[in-house]
Protein backbone atom coordinates (compact mmCIF):
# COMPACT_ATOMS: atom_id res chain seq x y z
CA UNK A 1 0.00 0.00 0.00
CA UNK A 2 1.75 3.87 -0.83
CA UNK A 3 1.38 5.92 1.39
CA UNK A 4 -1.28 8.19 -0.89
CA UNK A 5 -3.69 5.43 -0.48
CA UNK A 6 -2.79 5.21 3.45
CA UNK A 7 -3.64 9.06 3.86
CA UNK A 8 -6.54 8.91 1.55
CA UNK A 9 -8.20 6.25 3.67
CA UNK A 10 -7.65 7.60 6.68
CA UNK A 11 -8.96 11.00 6.07
CA UNK A 12 -12.05 8.80 4.38
CA UNK A 13 -12.47 6.94 8.01
CA UNK A 14 -12.05 10.44 9.36
CA UNK A 15 -14.90 11.99 7.42
CA UNK A 16 -17.20 9.05 7.54
CA UNK A 17 -16.71 9.44 11.91
CA UNK A 18 -17.40 13.41 11.64
CA UNK A 19 -20.32 12.47 9.32
CA UNK A 20 -21.88 9.61 11.88
CA UNK A 21 -21.37 11.49 15.09
CA UNK A 22 -23.70 14.69 13.14
CA UNK A 23 -25.94 12.08 12.25
CA UNK A 24 -26.41 11.33 15.93
CA UNK A 25 -26.68 14.68 17.43
CA UNK A 26 -23.37 14.87 19.37
CA UNK A 27 -22.64 18.47 17.40
CA UNK A 28 -25.89 19.20 18.49
CA UNK A 29 -25.66 18.29 21.82
CA UNK A 30 -22.21 20.05 21.88
CA UNK A 31 -23.02 23.35 20.09
CA UNK A 32 -26.26 23.47 21.86
CA UNK A 33 -24.97 22.48 25.97
CA UNK A 34 -21.53 24.09 25.70
CA UNK A 35 -21.34 26.99 23.14
CA UNK A 36 -20.25 29.38 26.55
CA UNK A 37 -17.10 27.32 25.96
CA UNK A 38 -16.19 29.82 22.84
CA UNK A 39 -16.59 32.92 25.35
CA UNK A 40 -14.29 31.00 28.44
CA UNK A 41 -11.48 29.57 26.48
CA UNK A 42 -10.73 32.98 24.80
CA UNK A 43 -11.37 35.03 28.46
CA UNK A 44 -8.92 32.58 30.16
CA UNK A 45 -6.56 32.59 27.22
CA UNK A 46 -6.34 36.34 27.32
CA UNK A 47 -5.40 36.41 30.70
CA UNK A 48 -2.94 33.40 30.70
CA UNK A 49 -1.51 35.39 27.58
CA UNK A 50 -1.53 38.83 29.68
CA UNK A 51 -0.10 37.02 32.84
CA UNK A 52 2.61 34.86 30.82
CA UNK A 53 4.32 38.74 29.31
CA UNK A 54 3.36 38.11 25.82
CA UNK A 55 0.21 40.62 25.54
CA UNK A 56 -0.05 44.34 27.30
CA UNK A 57 -2.31 44.52 30.07
CA UNK A 58 -5.43 46.55 27.62
CA UNK A 59 -6.21 42.53 26.87
CA UNK A 60 -7.71 42.31 30.56
CA UNK A 61 -10.70 44.06 29.50
CA UNK A 62 -12.12 41.76 27.09
CA UNK A 63 -10.62 38.61 28.87
CA UNK A 64 -12.74 39.45 32.09
CA UNK A 65 -15.84 40.45 30.18
CA UNK A 66 -15.90 37.12 28.07
CA UNK A 67 -14.93 35.22 31.33
CA UNK A 68 -17.77 36.84 33.41
CA UNK A 69 -20.08 36.23 30.62
CA UNK A 70 -19.37 32.99 30.12
CA UNK A 71 -20.11 31.86 33.64
CA UNK A 72 -23.28 33.60 33.65
CA UNK A 73 -24.01 32.35 30.58
CA UNK A 74 -23.39 28.23 32.04
CA UNK A 75 -25.29 29.50 34.78
CA UNK A 76 -28.21 30.22 33.03
CA UNK A 77 -28.28 27.32 30.91
CA UNK A 78 -28.40 24.98 33.90
CA UNK A 79 -30.92 26.83 36.11
CA UNK A 80 -32.79 28.76 33.29
CA UNK A 81 -32.74 31.74 31.11
CA UNK A 82 -35.65 33.60 33.02
CA UNK A 83 -32.66 33.72 35.78
CA UNK A 84 -31.20 36.69 33.44
CA UNK A 85 -34.08 38.74 34.68
CA UNK A 86 -32.20 39.17 37.46
CA UNK A 87 -28.80 38.63 36.32
CA UNK A 88 -28.29 41.30 33.33
CA UNK A 89 -26.10 43.70 35.35
CA UNK A 90 -23.63 40.82 35.92
CA UNK A 91 -23.04 42.45 32.07
CA UNK A 92 -22.38 45.70 33.59
CA UNK A 93 -20.50 44.26 36.12
CA UNK A 94 -17.96 42.07 33.95
CA UNK A 95 -16.71 45.72 31.85
CA UNK A 96 -16.17 47.10 35.11
CA UNK A 97 -14.00 44.20 36.70
CA UNK A 98 -12.76 43.98 33.16
CA UNK A 99 -11.41 47.71 33.34
CA UNK A 100 -10.74 47.38 37.29
CA UNK A 101 -8.11 44.40 36.37
CA UNK A 102 -6.72 46.84 33.52
CA UNK A 103 -6.14 49.23 36.47
CA UNK A 104 -4.90 47.08 38.93
CA UNK A 105 -2.23 45.25 36.00
CA UNK A 106 -1.03 48.32 34.02
CA UNK A 107 2.10 49.69 34.82
CA UNK A 108 1.22 53.14 34.96
CA UNK A 109 -1.86 52.86 37.00
CA UNK A 110 -4.30 55.02 34.64
CA UNK A 111 -6.67 56.68 36.72
CA UNK A 112 -9.41 56.53 34.32
CA UNK A 113 -10.27 53.36 34.19
CA UNK A 114 -10.95 53.08 37.66
CA UNK A 115 -13.32 55.77 37.55
CA UNK A 116 -15.14 54.02 35.18
CA UNK A 117 -15.51 50.98 36.72
CA UNK A 118 -16.57 52.42 39.61
CA UNK A 119 -19.12 54.03 38.07
CA UNK A 120 -20.11 50.83 36.14
CA UNK A 121 -19.74 48.98 39.62
CA UNK A 122 -22.09 51.22 41.22
CA UNK A 123 -24.69 51.60 38.47
CA UNK A 124 -24.73 47.64 38.32
CA UNK A 125 -25.22 47.28 41.55
CA UNK A 126 -27.91 50.32 41.70
CA UNK A 127 -29.53 48.31 39.61
CA UNK A 128 -29.66 45.36 41.39
CA UNK A 129 -31.01 47.16 44.29
CA UNK A 130 -33.77 48.15 42.25
CA UNK A 131 -34.50 44.60 40.95
CA UNK A 132 -34.67 43.86 44.65
CA UNK A 133 -36.78 46.96 45.61
CA UNK A 134 -39.61 46.93 42.55
CA UNK A 135 -40.61 43.34 43.95
CA UNK A 136 -41.15 43.54 47.43
CA UNK A 137 -39.41 46.21 48.44
CA UNK A 138 -42.48 48.55 47.51
CA UNK A 139 -44.51 47.03 50.07
CA UNK A 140 -41.57 47.36 52.47
CA UNK A 141 -41.04 50.98 51.27
CA UNK A 142 -45.09 51.69 51.34
CA UNK A 143 -45.28 50.05 55.18
CA UNK A 144 -42.40 52.02 56.33
CA UNK A 145 -44.15 55.33 54.70
CA UNK A 146 -47.53 54.62 56.57
CA UNK A 147 -45.52 53.74 59.73
CA UNK A 148 -43.47 57.05 59.89
CA UNK A 149 -46.71 58.90 58.93
CA UNK A 150 -48.64 57.77 61.28
CA UNK A 151 -45.71 58.23 64.05
CA UNK A 152 -45.64 61.32 62.93
CA UNK A 153 -49.24 62.46 63.27
CA UNK A 154 -49.92 60.17 66.36
CA UNK A 155 -46.37 61.86 67.86
CA UNK A 156 -48.21 65.29 67.21
CA UNK A 157 -50.94 64.49 69.23
CA UNK A 158 -48.92 63.66 72.04
CA UNK A 159 -46.83 66.06 71.99
CA UNK A 160 -49.28 69.24 72.33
Amino acid sequence: MSKNQYTVGLLFLAAGVVILLGKLGLFAFIGTNFWPLFLLIPGILLHVLFFGRLLPPFVLIPGAILTINAFLFFFCMAFGWSKMENLWPFVILSVAAGLYEYHLFDAYRPKFPLTLAIILALAAVSFFVIMLVWGWGLYIIAAFLIAAGAWLVVGRRARW
